[in-house]
């Protein structure tokens, strides 16, 4: 708890001077951001090392390292293209001693072997498999939290891969968010 608490306390002072999150998002930390990040988790119990895809703000994969701390083997890898929001994220990692690893490049980039690839926020789900394929192809699971529109984008991202998904209503956010569970994805010919 108190690793979550200092994280609110970093990501509100840093969120002061580079937009993470929306500002009005911030007093609703707990639920909007731990929570929502954290009921990952139950989608991979058996899951140690994650891939966050366009970690910013480090929702999800800050909160999961945090989690995930003491777990012997256990790792987050956050990934972002902008220099800026990494370096917040070195500061976090390194303060709050958590097992992860801020990789500034782009996700597609990336030769990473993961048990899971996961995102918030990022893009549109067409394009974020395609930011996710590298992960995927080594054998991760996709588990993207996305929001009310999360049926549409399946069905637009279905033009361009063959996948199998199971959308899974969020527990515990305002309930029109989803998680997004993907498996044996591959570019539609």
């Amino acid at each position: 708890m108190a690793d979550l608490e200092r994280f609110r306390v970093l990501l509100t002072e840093a969120n002061a001077v580079m937009n993470l999150v929306g500002p009005s998002t911030l007093p609703d930390y707990w639920a909007r951001h731990v929570l929502d990040s954290w009921q990952l988790l139950a989608h991979a119990p058996d899951a140690l090392t994650w891939a966050d895809l366009g970690a910013g703000a480090g929702l999800p994969g800050v909160v999961l390292a945090i989690f995930l701390k003491g777990r012997p083997g256990a790792h987050a890898h956050l990934i972002d293209s902008l220099g800026k929001r990494c370096r917040f994220l070195e500061q976090v990692t390194v303060e709050l001693a958590i097992p992860a690893t801020v990789i500034n490049g782009r996700a597609e980039e990336q030769a990473l072997t993961v048990d899971v690839v996961t995102a918030r926020a990022v893009a549109p789900m067409d394009k974020l498999l395609g930011y996710a394929q590298p992960f995927m192809d080594r054998g991760a699971q996709g588990l993207f939290l996305k929001g009310e529109k999360a049926p549409d984008e399946l069905k637009s991202a279905r033009l361009s891969w063959h996948f199998k998904a199971q959308l899974h209503p969020s527990r515990l956010t305002d309930g029109r968010g989803h998680v997004v569970q993907v498996r044996g994805l591959r570019r539609a010919r």
